[in-house]
C-alpha cells in the first residue's frame, strides 16, 4: 500500500518535476504547472483528471476515488493512497496527471511516458 513518501518519491520522479508547498500542503508541478498534491494529512493525492473521466471513477470506485467539495468545479479527483493496489498504479495515475500539465516538449521528449488518452 503506497503512502505519501511513496507519491513524494514517484512524483519527483517524473520529468522537469519540483515540489512546493502552496495552501499549507505540498504540491508538484511539471515546468511549474500544478499536476498533484498531497493534501490534508497525506493519506490521498488530488491529480489532474478530466471531469467526464472523474465522475465514472468515483461511480466505479467509490472506495478508491472522490471529489473534494472545493475541487468539484475543477478537472481534479482524489485518490486514497490506502485503497491503492500498488506503486504501479500510484505511478499510472501521477503520471497520467503528469501528461495533462506537461507542455509538448516534455512530452515529445519522453514518448515512454505515453500521451494523454492513450495514443
Amino acid at each position: 500500500m503506497p503512502d505519501a513518501e511513496d507519491a513524494r518519491r514517484v512524483a519527483l520522479s517524473l520529468p522537469d518535476t519540483t515540489e512546493k508547498i502552496a495552501w499549507s500542503m505540498p504540491t508538484f508541478r511539471v515546468a511549474g504547472k500544478m499536476f498533484a498534491t498531497l493534501p490534508e494529512d497525506e493519506t490521498s493525492i488530488a491529480v489532474r483528471c478530466p471531469k467526464e473521466e472523474r465522475d465514472e471513477l468515483v461511480m466505479a470506485e467509490p472506495g478508491k476515488f472522490w471529489i473534494a467539495d472545493h475541487e468539484a468545479q475543477f478537472a481534479w479527483v482524489r485518490a486514497r493512497l490506502a485503497a491503492l493496489e500498488g506503486e504501479e498504479e500510484l505511478r499510472d495515475i501521477l503520471a497520467d496527471s503528469w501528461r495533462q500539465a506537461a507542455p509538448p516538449r516534455l512530452l515529445e521528449a519522453y514518448p515512454e511516458l505515453g500521451l494523454p488518452g492513450g495514443s
